[in-house]
């Protein structure tokens, strides 16, 4: 298993060059690649995932290597849209999980999924602010105070598109310091006190308790983000892909992205 958060996904990198250069796979039969004589599943499984599955996805893919003994996961984990536009620009995954329909869709329509994706998770807006919340936050309308920093997730980024979508619920409009490319983006500025608020997800600022405070405001309702996830068509792990599909559906695994607070699907 790799490490996390940024080591993660040069270790995903390295990964990538690797299997280029071993012509991407075992075997003639693309869909033995990954699967002993025995029916058992082997070899690397590469999982481009959603900066916010993070935490949850390290310990599932550890559990995966568990109970698949000869396997190894590696995530490499990015916004959405940005792991949307490497696989259909050819980069070797074998699973695709995205925290919104509309990065998956990029993928499905160009012709890159491995079977019909489905809804594994479901996450929801929440405002960080640091711990204590100096600025006195209480809901979207405290954002717009003057003085007040904001970090927000860019528009093309899932969260960012939750946010623009709960804002407008609230009738609020604001203008952020900062438009991150990712969820962990966005709360890295809060922990490190560049900004006095951000709107991450839920599960993203429970991880991040430490530093944190999730403050939570009805019209996050109205942002709830879908999770889906499938399998590569041509991922250089078929086997593998598609069990660690069917893994993150079971119950163990579905009870570690409860705990992390994901709503079920």
């Amino acid at each position: 298993m790799t490490g996390r958060g940024g080591r993660t996904t040069l270790a995903a990198v390295a990964a990538f060059a690797v299997l280029v250069m071993a012509g991407c796979g075992g075997g003639d039969d693309p869909g033995s690649a990954g699967a002993a004589a025995d029916g058992r599943v082997t070899g690397t499984v590469t999982v481009f995932a959603a900066a916010s599955l993070t935490e949850s996805f390290t310990r599932i893919g550890r559990d995966f290597e568990a109970a698949n003994p000869g396997t190894t996961v590696t995530l490499n984990l990015a916004g959405s849209s940005a792991l949307a536009n490497q696989i259909n620009q050819g980069a070797p995954a074998d699973v695709f999980a995205s925290a919104a329909p509309r990065n998956m869709t990029t993928v499905t329509e160009a012709g890159n999924a491995d079977g019909t994706p489905s809804v594994f998770a479901r996450n929801q807006l929440v405002i960080a602010v640091p711990r204590g919340n100096p600025a006195g936050v209480t809901g979207l309308a405290g954002l717009t105070r003057p003085g007040v920093k904001v970090a927000l997730c860019a528009d093309q980024v899932p969260c960012g598109a939750a946010a623009r979508s709960a804002l407008d619920a609230a009738g609020v409009t604001l203008t952020p310091v900062t438009l991150e490319q990712d969820v962990k983006g966005a709360l890295a500025k809060v922990r490190l006190g560049e900004v006095d608020a951000a709107l991450v997800y839920r599960t993203d600022a429970r991880a991040a308790s430490a530093d944190v405070t999730g403050v939570e405001f009805p019209e996050s309702a109205r942002a709830v983000n879908d999770y889906l996830i499938v399998a590569v068509k041509d991922a250089p792990n078929r086997a593998g892909a598609r069990a660690f599909v069917a893994y993150v559906r079971s119950a163990p695994a579905q009870a570690v992205l409860a705990e992390a607070g994901f709503q079920a699907p």
